[in-house]
């Protein structure tokens, strides 16, 4: 991965139709969420993502926010990945595994942002890392296998 770029790989015990299932559905977003900061999927949105498709969320991080995304890649069962209006990214890679398993890739890529120097003062990409770590385990409790 490159500089401004973070990522967390866990094997599931899912297929990635089921995996993808959950995070092409902006209201499941806050059942996976490692970090505590999505807290649910705004009204208006879609109910099941596709590339182009613009969803809003709503937020905690200290203070309730809202936050729009735009979904910037998407391969069916295989990639999804959304933009924040900052323009970094949160992309899932699903990588089909024998035994009905999946290996999971997380990334919070900020190379595309549009104030990496804030994100990284923030320190965003150390909090992320821990998010993700903590996504992909509730991940891995959600199909025990």
């Amino acid at each position: 991965m490159g500089t401004r770029q973070v990522s967390r790989t866990a094997v599931i015990a899912a297929s990635p139709e089921q995996l993808f299932e959950l995070l092409a559905d902006p209201a499941k977003h806050p059942l996976i969420d490692g970090s505590g900061t999505v807290r649910a999927s705004r009204e208006g949105g879609p109910d099941r993502l596709s590339l182009g498709a613009r969803f809003g969320m709503e937020m905690k991080m200290g203070a309730s926010y809202r936050i729009q995304n735009t979904v910037v890649e998407f391969e069916e069962n295989r990639l999804i990945a959304w933009r924040h209006f900052m323009g970094h990214r949160w992309r899932w890679l699903l990588k089909p595994l024998d035994g009905g398993k999946t290996e999971v890739t997380e990334t919070f890529d900020w190379s595309t942002a549009k104030s990496p120097l804030a994100i990284r003062l923030a320190g965003f990409p150390k909090k992320n890392a821990q998010g993700i770590e903590q996504t992909l385990e509730r991940l891995t409790g959600m199909f025990p296998g």
